[in-house]
């Protein structure tokens, strides 16, 4: 059975923190190396978006993240949130070279890259705009008394985002692709696996029919 998985984006309350390094290059004819570093993910805590993270959670998932995305150099971010859960390389502005734990906050440092969007970055650091880093992962929103707690975390990206002046400006990611469909209830469904396992505990001479009621069903809903 799948779970429903909502997209999470996050900037931990200490974003203020984030600290710009230059490297210059051997090179003296190829632009300087640009570091963002600071703290990207807290646990243990209730955040700005009235999300708590386990620390286990965290703990297992920045681990997975390490060995998959980051020490492989596959740990790229994009410059704002997208809606999906996919990384578009397009939009890749920064990898992820390191992610370290320290107590119940996650500090990491990412390089930023030559791409487009890691040039605009670069010249809005260099034109004095405050930027910051902020997870995108997709989990499971369990409802306490006063906080939602998130469980079943897959981090899928940190992004480069803006710091605002005031909290409320980060907004809550929302999820659309191609595997997902809004349910009445606002979470997101992963309706292709949904569909697939309908159609393997079917038997299988009532397949062809299935199949065929939910053609029709949707030709009707056009």
């Amino acid at each position: 059975m799948s779970l429903k998985l909502n997209l999470v984006v996050e900037n931990p309350d200490i974003a203020d923190q984030f600290e710009i390094i230059e490297e210059e290059t051997k090179n003296i004819n190829s632009p300087s190396n640009l570091y963002i570093k600071g703290p990207y993910m807290m646990a243990e805590g209730v955040n700005r978006n009235n999300r708590y993270y386990p620390l286990a959670e965290l703990e297992r998932e920045v681990g997975r993240y390490n060995d998959e995305m980051v020490k492989p150099g596959r740990a790229m971010g994009e410059l704002n949130h997208p809606s999906s859960a996919d990384v578009d390389l397009e939009r890749a502005c920064h990898i992820v070279t390191e992610l370290k734990q320290d107590g119940n906050v996650f500090y990491g440092k990412s390089k930023v890259l030559t791409t487009p969007c890691g040039q605009i970055v670069r010249s809005l650091i260099n034109d004095g705009v405050k930027v910051g880093m902020s997870s995108r992962a997709l989990g499971t929103l369990e409802e306490k008394a006063e906080y939602n707690q998130v469980n079943n975390l897959k981090l899928v990206a940190v992004d480069c985002v803006a710091d605002p002046s005031y909290s409320s400006a980060f907004v809550n990611g929302i999820l659309e692709s191609k595997q997902w469909v809004l349910a009445d209830d606002g979470k997101y469904e992963e309706i292709y696996d949904q569909f697939e396992e309908s159609v393997s505990n079917l038997p299988k001479k009532n397949v062809d029919e299935y199949l065929r009621e939910r053609f029709l069903s949707f030709i009707n809903s056009i």
